[in-house]
C-alpha cells in the first residue's frame, strides 16, 4: 500500500487526479490532499470519505512515497526538491523540469522504460504533447519520422479553473446581447479562436505552448534533430484538445496501413469514417484516458506523407491519468525510494 500526496489537489487536474486514483482502485494507505493557504480547509470525497486539503509546509511530504504536482512551475520548483528530501518521488506536471537532463519525462504508454532513471522526479509531459506521442511513436516504428507539422485547437481547461469559469459566464453575456470583457485571455474566448496559447518566447515569433510541444516531443522519442513545427491555438471547449497533424516519414505509410498500426495500440481508438460522418470530436473524448485518431488520409503534397486528426481530454490522457499511470509503474515494478 502507497502514501501518496497531491499538491494542487483543488484545481482542475487535481480534482481529475483523485476520479483516477478511485477509478483505477490505485493501492493507498494514505492519501494527502495539499494546496496553498487560500485552499487550505477544503474538503473533497474520496471513495466514500470526506478528506481536508492542507495548507503546503515543511512537513508535507514525510512520510509519502508519491507526490503528483499539479499546482504550477513556481509551485513545484519550491516544493518538489523538498518533497525529494523527504524520501518521496514527485511525478510533475508542470513544466518546471521537463527539460533537465537529468529528469525522466514519460509517457506511460510510450518510455515507460525511462522511469527506471530517475532520482526522485520525474515530469510529466505537457497535455499537447501527451496525446501525440503514442501516435508518432506508432508511425516511427514502422517508418523513421522525417518531419512533423501540428496545429492544435486547445481547450480552456488547459490553462485552469478560472478560464473555464469565464467561458462559461463570458458565452452566458454574450447570448444575452452583452459584450463581456476578455478577462484571462488577452481577448474574449467565448465565440472565439484566438491563435496564440501561451507566452511569446524568443524571437521567432513562437509561444512556450509550441515550443514545449517541440523540444518535449524531441525529448521522449529519443530524436533530438527531429523536424517538428506547431501553430497553438486557443477554442471555446470546455475540455479536450484536437490536433490536426502532417508526418513525414522516411518510407511512405499508406491510410489503410496506418489505420491498422494505430488500432492495435494500446490505448489507441481509430474512429475514420468520414462518409458515416464518424470522427473524432472534443465531447467523445472527454472523460475517455485514450487519444481518438481519425480523418486519417494521405498528403496531396507530399507522397511519403500522411494528415491525421488526433484527440484527447487534456485533463485525464493529458495530465492525471498519465501522471497515476507513472504512480502505478513505481508501485508495480519497485521504483519507490522506499523500495531501493
Amino acid at each position: 500500500m502507497t502514501r501518496l500526496a497531491i499538491l494542487g489537489a483543488t484545481g482542475a487536474v487535481g480534482s481529475t487526479l483523485l476520479r483516477v486514483l478511485e477509478e483505477r482502485s490505485f493501492p493507498l494507505e494514505e492519501l494527502r490532499l495539499l494546496a496553498s493557504e487560500r485552499s487550505a480547509g477544503q474538503t473533497r470525497r474520496y471513495a466514500g470519505r470526506e478528506l481536508t486539503v492542507q495548507a503546503v509546509g515543511p512537513r508535507s511530504f514525510d512520510g509519502i512515497d508519491i507526490a503528483i504536482f499539479s499546482a504550477g512551475a513556481t509551485r513545484s520548483r519550491e516544493w518538489a526538491p523538498q518533497a525529494v528530501a523527504a524520501g518521496a518521488v514527485v511525478v510533475d506536471n508542470s513544466s518546471a523540469f521537463r527539460m533537465d537532463e537529468g529528469v525522466p519525462l514519460v509517457v506511460a504508454d510510450v518510455n515507460p522504460r525511462a522511469a527506471h532513471a530517475h532520482a526522485g522526479l520525474i515530469a510529466n509531459p505537457n497535455c499537447s504533447t501527451m496525446q501525440l506521442m503514442p501516435v508518432l511513436s506508432a508511425l516511427h516504428r514502422r517508418s523513421p519520422l522525417e518531419h512533423v507539422t501540428v496545429a492544435t485547437y486547445q481547450s480552456v481547461s488547459g490553462t485552469g479553473q478560472a478560464a473555464i469559469d469565464a467561458l462559461r459566464e463570458q458565452s452566458a453575456a454574450v447570448l444575452a446581447g452583452e459584450q463581456p470583457p476578455a478577462g484571462v485571455y488577452p481577448h474574449r474566448i467565448a465565440f472565439n479562436v484566438i491563435p496564440f496559447a501561451g507566452s511569446l518566447q524568443g524571437e521567432d515569433g513562437y509561444t512556450d505552448e509550441e515550443l514545449k510541444l517541440v523540444n518535449e516531443s524531441r525529448k521522449i522519442l529519443e530524436l533530438p534533430d527531429l523536424r517538428i513545427s506547431a501553430t497553438c491555438v486557443r477554442v471555446p471547449v470546455v475540455t479536450s484538445h484536437s490536433e490536426a497533424v502532417w508526418v513525414r516519414t522516411r518510407e511512405p505509410i499508406a491510410a489503410d496501413e496506418a489505420r491498422a498500426l494505430l488500432a492495435a495500440e494500446n490505448g489507441i481508438t481509430v474512429i475514420d469514417d468520414p462518409a458515416a460522418d464518424a470522427y473524432p470530436m472534443a465531447i467523445e473524448a472527454e472523460g475517455r484516458d485514450g487519444v481518438l485518431v481519425g480523418r486519417i488520409r494521405r498528403d496531396l503534397g507530399d507522397p511519403n506523407a500522411l494528415a491525421l486528426w488526433v484527440v484527447a481530454d487534456n485533463l485525464r490522457k493529458g495530465a492525471a491519468t498519465n501522471a497515476v499511470e507513472i504512480a502505478e509503474l513505481l508501485v508495480r515494478e519497485s521504483l519507490l525510494r522506499s523500495a531501493a
